[in-house]
């Protein structure tokens, strides 16, 4: 065992050790915080009688302590669903680097890569203990995915686009018996411009700007606009009540702009991965934000924090917003 730092302990006056679990996530508190000297204890409960001891080294402190380093030092355990596709491998990638994630199973219909963790052609036959699931999958995998879930109690992270409404419907009252998350983009750095143009948008529109959004993706992308324009589009709606209209093509009608829109254009060629330009024009005076992705490590970094913050929560529904605390 290790040497407890010096401490202040405040008991009851009945001289009753205060509750365990108190305890351990007051240590917690103060070992995130850096502050490992000189800290206090006290339970809420107790009232106002209490005994102060000073500089106290007790075993079963020092036991506490212990338990609680090895609990925050342990690995988040993955199972990676999807691990054979494009942003499954990626990853599997980034997992490796990460000291504080692993996986320990992947699930694909596609089992011809080797990986460092066993495969399981269905979701169904996977018999590894896990903690999270991060699924980058099909929208057909999903329901049986949901399924999984939650007769395991696992938490998942659910990064596959396209589904149905009776597939959101489901991952909605999953969410009643599990974690699960989902976003419309996994980058930190859409999710946090998601905030800024919230911010934005309430100084900017009040006074006549503009709001124009352009978003550029690679040739092979079916649909626009893409989801992440539209949830951008969305941040800033929800920030000015909701009052604006999506304009998509301004070729069908010829008239002038109205203040109250958004307009949305989208636009398809070579291999880019994603570009999203959010402008606010005013009266000269033209003020931008762009967020541009390089690769897929970007979503994939996302996921993996997601996965990392996911493991242990209640079920509920969350997003990247609760990943990031915005």
């Amino acid at each position: 065992m290790r040497n407890l730092p010096k401490c202040d302990i405040l008991f009851n006056h009945t001289g009753n050790f205060p509750d365990l679990h108190y305890v351990q996530q007051a240590l917690r508190v103060t070992m995130c915080t850096g502050a490992r000297e000189g800290f206090v204890l006290q339970n809420a409960s107790v009232g106002s009688s209490l005994m102060q001891w000073n500089n106290f080294t007790c075993d079963i402190i020092r036991d506490i302590l212990y338990e609680t380093e090895l609990e925050d030092m342990k690995m988040v355990k993955v199972i990676m669903h999807g691990c054979n596709g494009k942003m499954g491998q990626v990853i599997t990638g980034l997992v490796k680097q990460d000291e504080q994630i692993e996986i320990v199973a992947g699930v694909d219909s596609c089992d011809g890569i080797q990986n460092s963790y066993p495969v399981f052609t269905s979701i169904d036959k996977c018999d590894v203990e896990a903690d999270v699931v991060i699924d980058f999958s099909n929208s057909s995998a999903v329901d049986g995915l949901l399924d999984y879930c939650v007769a395991k109690g696992l938490p998942v992270v659910l990064c596959t686009t396209g589904l149905s409404e009776g597939q959101l419907d489901k991952m909605k009252a999953a969410s009643e018996k599990i974690a699960v998350l989902k976003s419309a983009n996994m980058s930190l750095g859409i999710n946090l411009l998601l905030k800024l143009l919230k911010d934005a948008s309430k100084v900017l529109a009040p006074a006549g700007y503009d709001i124009e959004l352009v978003e550029r993706h690679h040739n092979q992308k079916v649909d626009a606009p893409s989801g992440t324009a539209l949830a951008l589009a969305d941040s800033i709606n929800e920030a000015l009540g909701n009052e604006y209209e999506y304009v998509y093509d301004r070729s069908q009608v010829r008239r002038k702009r109205e203040k109250k829109e958004i307009g949305i254009s989208a636009v398809r060629g070579g291999t880019i991965v994603g570009d999203h330009e959010i402008i606010f024009a005013g009266t000269d005076e033209v003020i931008e934000f762009r967020h541009t992705a390089y690769s897929r490590s970007v979503f994939g970094k996302g996921a993996v924090e997601a996965a990392k913050f996911l493991a242990g929560q209640p079920a509920g529904m969350y997003d990247m917003g609760d990943v990031i605390r915005l």
